[in-house]
């Protein structure tokens, strides 16, 4: 039961460690139009972790996130993504298997077609 236990802990620092890794190339990118400052927010001890962005662009004000990751139930669930390549793709060609990823944008009802974990 230990040694279940201890490769758990271990898979869980790894996704901790791919997604702040992920995050944190799109935390350095700035976007092109606007005076738009672009944060990475972790919490480690709860397992939140966004990008998201705070500004202007002319006389329109920007603040939202771009991604939004939790880890909930020893699985991923991406909670907003706002990229165009996709986060979970992204985590997929790092090595994370699509059955410990949620698309938790997507439906509950619709989640068993998109190819990820259900729950």
């Amino acid at each position: 039961m230990e040694a279940v236990e201890n490769n758990l802990a271990k898979k869980l620092n790894h996704y901790r460690h791919l997604i702040q890794e992920v995050l944190n190339q799109y935390g350095s990118v700035k976007p092109a139009n606007g005076d738009i400052s672009v944060y990475t927010c972790f919490d480690r001890e709860q397992d939140h972790y966004q990008v998201f962005h705070a500004g202007w662009n002319r006389h329109s004000r920007i603040f939202g996130p771009l991604i939004h990751i939790d880890i909930l139930n020893n699985k991923i669930w991406i909670q907003y993504d706002g990229t165009e390549v996709g986060i979970a793709n992204e985590l997929v060609d790092l090595g994370v298997p699509k059955e410990d990823i949620v698309l938790a944008y997507h439906a509950p009802i619709m989640r068993q077609y998109d190819g990820f974990a259900v729950v």
